[in-house]
């Protein structure tokens, strides 16, 4: 009598969910495009026409959402120290590099300025909660100095945080430099996670 061996079947991954589904049927490469797109459409932080900043943009899915919304009139710049390989229009520029130590390239490319400077980024987390939470919270001070040096008058700020015992000195810091600020969690961020988004409107002009 013969025995059929069992198929043999791709792991899964765990993470993977109907966000996670729609991003591989949308043609973007990660699931928290849907975190900036329910921003945007709450928010209003990137326009048309408009220049955007996309701190930590790798593997691009914000940039590519990002860069649909600003048009060709508009233009997208992602940085980030890892590559992205993800196809995009002619109005982005990627930069593979550290923000926080700029390179020529990098200081070119910020140079002219933006209209919404936008961070995902992340630090490499450890398992600790409070040192996640302080890496994030460094993070997220260099995301603000870089607005705070780059960004229009009247231009806008969405910063992913990880909350811990500095969240709120880093809400405070946001509303000092912007006009408006609020604290949001994307339906499309993950119930378990820590992460939620401060976002800050209205760069207001140095006294």
């Amino acid at each position: 009598m013969r025995t059929r061996r069992p198929k043999s079947k791709r792991p899964k991954n765990q993470w993977a969910d109907h966000y996670t589904r729609r991003a591989q049927k949308e043609k973007f490469p990660a699931r928290s495009v849907y975190k900036l797109q329910e921003i945007q459409k709450r928010f209003g932080i990137i326009r048309r026409g408009g220049r955007v900043l996309d701190l930590g943009c790798a593997p691009g899915a914000w940039t590519k959402y990002a860069a649909g919304i600003t048009g060709p009139d508009g233009g997208v710049v992602g940085i980030d120290l890892k590559p992205v390989t993800l196809p995009l229009p002619g109005h982005v520029r990627v930069l593979q590099g550290d923000i926080l130590a700029p390179d020529a390239a990098i200081l070119e490319a910020l140079a002219p300025g933006f209209n919404a400077v936008i961070s995902d980024m992340a630090p490499a987390t450890t398992g600790h909660r409070d040192v996640d939470a302080a890496r994030s919270f460094n993070l997220c001070e260099a995301a603000l100095a870089i607005a705070r040096d780059h960004l229009h008058p009247g231009g806008h700020f969405i910063c992913k945080i990880f909350q811990g015992p500095d969240f709120e000195a880093f809400v405070r810091q946001v509303r000092h430099t912007f006009a408006q600020q609020r604290i949001y969690k994307p339906q499309s961020s993950r119930k378990a996670s820590r992460e939620i988004f401060v976002i800050g409107k209205g760069r207001q002009q140095e006294a």
